[in-house]
């Protein structure tokens, strides 16, 4: 968080941590999961530069696909743009969050009226689709 505010983002709410077995299941150790609501300037490419930014401060190094790392941070929605579609650029909403716990329990603690920018459903009928919320633990 004091990076994101160091980069002149204002965190605006924090979630509960949650941890969670990775996804892919592998013998990595549990992830701790958050979600930040933040307000900037800065467009959603910009912003999600700025993330990846932070993640090489912080030691991420992107060498395998659904390796573990120190760090992941990801830009789930911004007010509702919807991009990418089509394949091409930055793809937002974050395309698999509505299939996972780990990003909606946390997204329902700051953002508790969140709709899904595509398919308008709510985020406790979201939650209430999963099947893998056992695996998902507040700390």
């Amino acid at each position: 968080m004091a990076a994101f505010r160091a980069a002149g983002v204002t965190v605006e709410a924090r979630s509960a941590w949650y941890a969670t077995a990775p996804v892919p299941r592998s013998d990595q150790p549990d992830y701790v999961n958050g979600v930040a609501r933040v307000g900037t300037q800065l467009g959603p490419a910009d912003l999600l530069a700025l993330l990846h930014r932070i993640e090489d401060a912080f030691g991420r190094v992107r060498a395998r696909r659904n390796e573990a790392r120190v760090i992941d941070l990801d830009l789930i929605d911004y007010g509702g743009v919807v991009t990418g579609a089509d394949g091409g650029g930055l793809v937002l909403p974050h395309p698999r969050a509505h299939l996972r716990g780990f990003v909606l329990l946390p997204l329902r603690d700051v953002a508790p009226d969140w709709r899904h920018p595509v398919t308008g459903a709510g985020i406790d009928a979201l939650i209430g689709e999963l099947s893998d919320l056992n695996d998902v633990r507040r700390l």
